[in-house]
């Protein structure tokens, strides 16, 4: 008869992951994983029967953790640009306030092991801040450009900007405002 299982353990394994494969990469061993979780290297797979099914599921937990940090408070009476930077800043800041989440959501994003399915739910996270990026740029010139394109362009600027903030800490709201005023740019 399998243990019970616990989202305490649960959720301590995929807080350990990201921390782990941040400063080790993604072969990091199991047994590392579960170590940093404090648990045992066999409970580990009570929760995951594979390193892959780990990666899809801390994948999933960071999308949703950074679109739930993203559209919180969402102004909907306010118009489309305060919406857009107040979803833009509220991005920012989940960043800089969870580096090694941030860190492992771009390892695990690159990775071959985020099987197509995992990749679909990430995007259905995502389709409020998508839809939202559309609203922006429907006018704009960036109107015909493929959206994966306007996305991957927004996320190097995103990345760019969380990297300003975090190496100068005493500038970060007005790196996140510049970062802001060229995504805006480009998109209206």
């Amino acid at each position: 008869m399998s243990r019970p299982r616990s989202s305490e353990k649960r959720s301590a394994i995929l807080e350990a992951a990201a921390r782990v494969f941040v400063a080790e990469g993604l072969g990091a061993p199991t047994a590392g994983i579960a170590r940093a979780a404090g648990v045992a290297n066999g409970s580990f797979f009570t929760y995951f029967e594979t390193k892959a099914d780990l990666f899809n599921a801390l994948y999933l937990e960071l999308k949703g953790a950074m679109a739930a940090a993203a559209m919180r408070d969402f102004p909907e009476a306010a118009d489309l640009r305060e919406q857009f930077l107040h979803v833009w800043s509220n991005w920012m800041r989940w960043a800089v306030r969870n580096p090694d989440q941030r860190r492992a959501l771009a390892l695990l994003g690159v990775s071959d092991q985020i099987t197509p399915a995992s990749r679909a739910a990430g995007h259905q996270i995502m389709a409020g801040l998508a839809a939202l990026m559309e609203r922006c740029r429907a006018n704009g010139p960036m109107a015909e450009a493929p959206f994966a394109l306007v996305a991957a362009i927004m996320t190097a600027l995103a990345e760019a900007t969380m990297d300003f903030m975090v190496q100068d800490p005493n500038r970060a709201e007005a790196h996140c405002q510049v970062g802001f005023f060229a995504l805006w740019r480009m998109l209206r």
